[in-house]
């Protein structure tokens, strides 16, 4: 049989998943290659290794994500804090569909997610966008001063990202409502800190996080 040419790097990633979900990891990129009757060679058109693909496909879901929203009419004229809310629930409608090979990907790796390098290019695109969400800032009169605020928001905002990965990978109520009412918990209670606004939305937050025992602690 002929070996397939002009393969995209949209279909080796496809196959790669349904290798990991159905094999688990393949030993190497020649056996891959052959068991998908393509030439190794193709595979580095796109990738130099399985954990440069791996990575890639969690940078695609951020990008999908972003995609989905700006397709959106409205989403252009949301306040920040709907558009942060839109990106969440978009995103995790996505890892949803993917389940089992984020799961798979992520359980396997036993550490801190913060230090997981398959999640790297998800970093990127998230921070990206936080940046480009107009999120209110306090003007310091110092540009030095104003970009260590704008990276500890962005920092801020991934560290919350992950909080939520996390929740949702230990989510086990039905259609994760779980992990939407903590979503909109963890937003709304960073808004309100950022606004030096009342307390409450943060309490009720540790209290919810208290009542589920949350995975996180």
């Amino acid at each position: 049989m002929a070996k397939k040419k002009n393969i995209t790097q949209e279909k080796i990633i496809e196959w790669y998943m349904n290798t990991v979900l159905l094999s688990g990891q393949p030993n190497s990129i020649f056996s891959f290659a052959k068991e998908n009757n393509f030439e190794e060679a193709e595979f580095y058109k796109h990738f130099s290794s399985f954990e440069s693909l791996e990575k890639a496909v969690f940078g695609i879901f951020a990008k999908e994500t972003i995609h989905l929203l700006h397709k959106t009419e409205a989403y252009k004229d949301y306040l920040p804090k709907d558009k942060l809310l839109s990106f969440y629930f978009t995103f995790f409608e996505l890892l949803t569909i993917n389940r089992s090979y984020v799961l798979a990907q992520l359980k396997r790796i036993k550490t801190d997610f913060s230090k997981l390098k398959v999640l790297q290019e998800l970093r990127t695109e998230f921070i990206h966008f936080v940046n480009e969400i107009s999120l209110e800032k306090i003007d310091f009169k110092n540009d030095k001063i104003n970009k260590i605020q704008d990276k500890t928001i962005a920092e801020g905002y991934w560290m919350q990202l992950l909080l939520i990965l996390k929740f949702w990978i230990e989510d086990e109520s039905s259609n994760f409502e779980k992990t939407d009412l903590f979503i909109e918990k963890s937003v709304k209670a960073s808004f309100d800190i950022q606004q030096i606004a009342p307390v409450k939305s943060v309490i009720d937050l540790a209290k919810f996080l208290w009542k589920e025992k949350s995975p996180m602690t």
